[in-house]
């Protein structure tokens, strides 16, 4: 391993982390992925149009700078050359990846690529396990700055002993007593990759889409920068369908897992549904909101040519995307005033947490989403709320993150109208503008203060 480029550092917790000299990975990664809406009909125009729209919108200098390849790209017949390289498929890329990903990196962005780690990719085209070393080789080669590695495909004498997977409890074996995670079968095969890849004299973010599984969250920190924490998204509000599950669902399972996830490792609740299929308008921007402030990548998953103007500002709210890339707070956002423990996921998937709340360097911050079918007024005390209620001042300056106006100055407590299925995005400070309280994190909160009774 070259230390000059990365190194695994061991914080004040006990939990090591990849750490690079570039600062890769301290972050959530922003950019745009293919698959949510091209699926396996990608093509190098595709990626080219994207690099420039990205560009053209704006949207390359608020932060999104990764043009994500997802699956099938590549020659699925072929497979590999005789020096045991991956091959792309000469159809789709006739300048293969390096001709793309040179393309893609002048225009000031950077270039991600998938693969597996089982024997084929979800869509059975090539996957990498028995080929880390000369995969990673042949990315860092065609330039590659980001790695989604997914989990298809995978051999027998691979699947774990004690299987736990947060989406299939049909499928949970329990572990002795004190099991260790980090030695089962899953997180053996995600680290020969990252061997490799930490090995190379260039840093490539390693995202792993592991979806939860081997409870991923307690050993991730240590062998990638982001890891999925559940099953695959579709773009639907509530329930699920045979491709996934919907917003409801992942935020459940996030409001389980706020506390796991902070610089250089993130949990990764999958790709922006954002403007995609039965979301309403209300949908998205709650989508939006609520994954930007969980401190999870914000990979884009829209057609951006044509993209409707309403979606688009969702996707470039600058105070939501500061949030997201804060360099001093690290925390989630927690929910609070909860009625009890939050719902098991695949017990409950059209209900959610209404109450979330966390801080940066612009204030503390409160999220109230509207889990109902009608519009209604949510309302909060200040000293109910976490990071307020300990704050030296009762009276706030209250603003409004999606417009960018203040609703003003209120004392005590606060009331606002959300549409059905919307997130009120409050961003508080003292009456002066400042920080009202900036040695509070969520983080520092105790269970109890967590599962109050809620003042709804």
């Amino acid at each position: 391993m070259r230390a000059n480029v990365h190194s695994l550092a061991v914080f004040a917790v006990g939990v090591s982390a990849i750490v690079s000299e570039d600062g890769t990975g301290r972050l959530p990664a922003m950019g745009w992925a293919s698959w949510n809406e091209y699926a396996c009909d990608i093509n190098e125009t595709v990626f080219l149009r994207v690099g420039e729209v990205l560009v053209d919108l704006g949207l390359k200098d608020l932060g999104y700078e990764y043009v994500n390849i997802d699956d099938c790209w590549s020659d699925k017949m072929k497979r590999r050359d005789e020096n045991g390289r991956i091959m792309p498929n000469a159809t789709m890329f006739p300048r293969g990846i390096k001709g793309l990903t040179d393309d893609i990196l002048a225009m000031g962005l950077k270039m991600g690529i998938h693969s597996d780690s089982g024997t084929g990719t979800c869509l059975k085209y090539e996957g990498s396990l028995y080929h880390e070393k000369v995969d990673a080789e042949t990315f860092a080669e065609w330039g590659i700055d980001y790695l989604k590695y997914d989990n298809c495909n995978v051999p027998e004498e691979w699947e774990d002993d004690y299987p736990y997977w947060p989406d299939r409890p049909d499928l949970f074996v329990e572990p002795p007593p004190r099991y260790d995670y980090s030695i089962s079968k899953n997180a053996i095969r995600y680290r020969r990759m990252r061997d490799p890849l930490l090995s190379l004299n260039r840093t490539i973010q390693f995202s792993m889409c592991i979806w939860g599984g081997a409870p991923v969250e307690r050993w991730g920190n240590e062998t990638g920068h982001s890891w999925r924490m559940y099953g695959d998204i579709t773009p639907l509000w509530g329930g699920r369908d045979p491709t996934g599950w919907g917003v409801v669902a992942m935020l459940n399972q996030a409001a389980m897992h706020w506390n796991d996830t902070g610089f250089w490792g993130h949990n990764d609740w999958d790709m922006l549904e954002v403007g995609n299929g039965e979301l309403t308008y209300e949908e998205s921007r709650s989508h939006f909101a609520l994954w930007a402030t969980m401190k999870t990548p914000l990979i884009i998953g829209t057609r951006l040519e044509g993209i409707k103007d309403e979606i688009l500002a969702i996707l470039e709210n600058k105070e939501l995307i500061a949030f997201n890339q804060d360099t001093v707070y690290d925390d989630s956002v927690m929910p609070f005033n909860l009625d009890g423990p939050i719902p098991e996921t695949t017990a409950n998937i059209t209900r959610t947490v209404s109450h979330y709340v966390g801080t940066s360097v612009a204030g503390i911050h409160v999220f109230l989403l509207n889990g109902d079918d009608e519009d209604g007024e949510m309302s909060i005390e200040f000293s109910e709320v976490p990071g307020l209620e300990s704050s030296k001042t009762t009276t706030f300056i209250v603003h409004d993150m999606w417009t960018g106006e203040d609703f003003g100055l209120f004392t005590s407590s606060f009331t606002v109208d959300v549409k059905s299925h919307d997130t009120a995005t409050l961003r508080f400070t003292t009456s002066c503008g400042r920080h009202p309280n900036p040695e509070w994190m969520p983080s520092q909160t105790q269970p109890d203060e967590i599962l109050r009774k809620s003042a709804r």
